[in-house]
């Protein structure tokens, strides 16, 4: 396997990035300055600035992605100058690696924003050589008119080359605030606004909702994220021509329930010898902290061989006490035949002289 492309999945950079490191020196193999081009193998250490990189782990599986809530007031840098807040800051940390961001938004931008921890997934969504749409929603001040309209998708020449809208919508509005949606297939600079701007009108909100396949998440608050699933990863991967390479998902993890918050995911018990039939306790009957559709399956394999409510759930009686028992514990009944010796042979002869 490639060194650079080893270095670009681990998400240490992309794969241009990772060949200038090598050819920079920065990278070793098994204690030896590394070259452009060369191949490593299982169990080879490869280290980046004298780190060591976990590369055989990271190249199993499949990529992380993130989709992001960018709030406006977030730049998208890891470092500002201006010590303005970034969208860094809201991610989870990676035991390896690095988050880069798929696109950028500039500041007065809001919407979806996707990371990844592959440097090589990272690059293919941007490149505009696989079109994935970006899809945004816009108010402008004032309405467009049926030429700038055409013109939007016809091509508008900017300053670094023409670019145009894939799609234009009308979305309603109040007033002068007029609401679009717009797709177009790459992400230059500030490239919806200066496009509107090119027929006379500004923009005063700019949301992307879409990137490719991945939309922004109903609900999702902003300045918050969530993983996407590996059936989606999937899908990116498939986009970007990257899913012949894909590994089989990882399975998915289970959610922890808090002790004594209802039964935990497990396989159906064994079957046991039959026995008189008796009501669940209650902790048995809870589901509480277990996710939405892992509460069902966790209650199917806790449940599973219990009898239905109702049907039988009384407890057994307690047997009866044994006279032997009763007679130890000094009660009348059978008290004649606990009398032995002088105090029976006694009652018998007075018994005899009476008759």
């Amino acid at each position: 396997m490639k060194l650079h492309k080893v270095l670009a999945q681990a998400g240490l950079g992309s794969r241009t990035d990772m060949e200038q490191a090598i050819a920079a020196g920065r990278v070793t193999v098994n204690g030896e300055v590394a070259h452009v081009g060369q191949r490593v193998a299982p169990g080879d250490v490869v280290r980046l600035d004298g780190k060591r990189v976990a590369w055989q782990a990271t190249a199993r599986r499949l990529p992380r992605v993130l989709a992001y809530h960018k709030p406006t007031g977030e730049v998208v840098t890891l470092d500002d100058p201006e010590n303005r807040p970034t969208v860094f800051r809201n991610l989870p940390r990676l035991r390896s690696g690095k988050w880069m961001a798929v696109g950028r938004l500039d500041i007065n931008t809001e919407g979806l924003l996707l990371f990844t921890d592959s440097g090589e997934l990272a690059n293919r969504l941007m490149h505009p050589r696989f079109g994935l749409e970006r899809e945004y929603a816009v108010r402008v001040l004032g309405a467009l008119s049926a030429p700038e309209r055409q013109r939007l998708l016809d091509g508008v020449e900017l300053e670094d080359g023409p670019a145009r809208f894939s799609t234009l919508e009308e979305a309603g509005g109040d007033g002068a605030n007029r609401w679009y949606r717009v797709t177009i297939a790459e992400g230059r600079n500030r490239e919806v606004r200066r496009l509107f701007e090119a027929v006379g009108h500004a923009v005063s909100r700019l949301i992307r909702v879409r990137y490719g396949a991945v939309v922004l998440p109903r609900g999702l608050r902003r300045g918050a994220f969530i993983e996407l699933p590996a059936a989606d990863v999937k899908a990116l991967l498939q986009a970007s021509g990257l899913d012949s390479a894909a590994p089989p998902a990882p399975p998915p993890r289970r959610p922890r329930t808090p002790r004594g918050a209802g039964p935990r995911p497990s396989r159906p018990p064994a079957p046991r010898p039959a026995r008189a039939p008796m009501e669940a306790r209650p902790s048995e009957r809870r589901s509480g902290g277990v996710l939405p559709g892992a509460g069902a399956a966790a209650g199917k394999a806790a449940g599973a061989g219990r009898p239905p409510r109702g049907a039988g759930a009384r407890r057994a009686a307690a047997p009866s006490t044994p006279a032997s028992a009763r007679s130890a514990r000094g009660g009348n009944a059978g008290s004649d035949r606990t009398r032995t010796g002088p105090a029976r042979n006694a009652r018998r002869s007075s018994g005899r002289r009476s008759g």
